[in-house]
């Protein structure tokens, strides 16, 4: 199939298309021809085209597991296969040892239509994406360890440090927690990325959606790496420094040329500086500074600490 589409005809109508595209496959699908019987529904699940995005589902899944974004069985992936069907994974397994055979079709009501397997429960939370931003037609869960200690931490992703975080990614959307699951849940969710690519989820993991399955990927690789960048730079003690509101709207302008939305596009210069609160990891290195990274103990500070832990030490035994 490289360098041209290749079709998917289910009684004589083309149902969908696969486009080798900027990243890797890009499936669309024809409005309206979405399988009904049985027997549509078989031969839609068991076509060339969907099987190229099964095997895509089965990779993504063994690299989330090999960078350790997911463990035991969590996690879940989910592609866009028609205007209200997708394929996902399975429920109680783990992503890293999927196979084609193991990858389930079902649509947006949560209806199992085909796969030998259980689907995931969380295939509603994708759907309540990819009903409110019809950009998404890939959706990937995880749970990223850096981005899913700010989660738990409810700590606030700091914005304009990286050049390719705020053209690739934009700002990160942020979801309150809820019972995995739930249709409320997946509303909270689906609400907070109609307008942001990534949403951090509280105590619970990361969301990413992208035009395929290799863009949502790639976003959740950005995401657990920018977070591990923040985590590392906070704790060298001199601060984090953002970019100028003018730096910072350049680059949202960028984002915006590359045909990407970003909800950030309104603000002028000084309301994006005055967004970007860096307080909390030391700006500008400041001492005192709440947040702030303590200064390195020097030789006469051990040696004060030294001399007091060892009188009191000295006083308890006396007692």
């Amino acid at each position: 199939m490289a360098g041209a589409e290749a079709e998917l005809r289910v009684d004589g109508g083309v149902a969908g298309t696969l486009c080798p595209g900027a990243s890797e496959v890009d499936y669309r699908w024809t409005p309206g021809a979405d399988p009904r019987s049985p027997a549509e529904i078989e031969a839609f699940f068991h076509s060339p085209a969907i099987a190229v995005l099964k095997e895509r589902i089965c990779d993504i899944g063994r690299r989330l597991w090999q960078r350790e974004y997911t463990d035991g069985n969590g996690g879940n992936i989910t592609i866009r296969v028609g205007d209200r069907l997708a394929l996902c994974t399975p429920t109680l397994m783990c992503k890293g040892f999927m196979r084609p055979e193991d990858v389930c079709l079902v649509d947006f009501d949560g209806r199992h239509l085909a796969g030998q397997r259980t689907p995931t429960s969380e295939a509603l939370t994708h759907f309540a994406i990819m009903t409110r931003q019809p950009a998404a037609k890939s959706c990937v869960h995880a749970h990223p360890p850096h981005a899913t200690a700010f989660a738990i931490g409810h700590a606030e992703i700091p914005q304009y440090l990286i050049p390719e975080v705020e053209i690739f990614l934009g700002k990160i959307g942020v979801a309150e927690y809820g019972t995995p699951g739930s249709a409320a849940y997946a509303a909270l969710i689906g609400e907070a990325a109609r307008d942001h690519q990534a949403v951090l989820m509280k105590n619970h993991g990361v969301m990413v959606w992208g035009h395929d399955i290799e863009d949502a990927y790639w976003k959740m690789e950005n995401v657990d790496a920018y977070c591990r960048m923040i985590w590392i730079a906070a704790g060298l003690g001199g601060g984090l420094r953002a970019f100028s509101g003018r730096q910072a709207k350049e680059l949202i302008q960028r984002r915006q040329r590359q045909g990407m939305t970003d909800v950030r596009a309104s603000l002028g210069e000084e309301d994006l500086v005055n967004r970007t609160d860096l307080r909390r990891w030391g700006r500008d290195g400041a001492a005192g500074t709440a947040g702030a990274s303590p200064a390195p103990l020097t030789e006469a500070h051990l040696e004060v600490i030294v001399r007091a832990v060892t009188e009191r030490v000295l006083r308890e035994l006396g007692r």
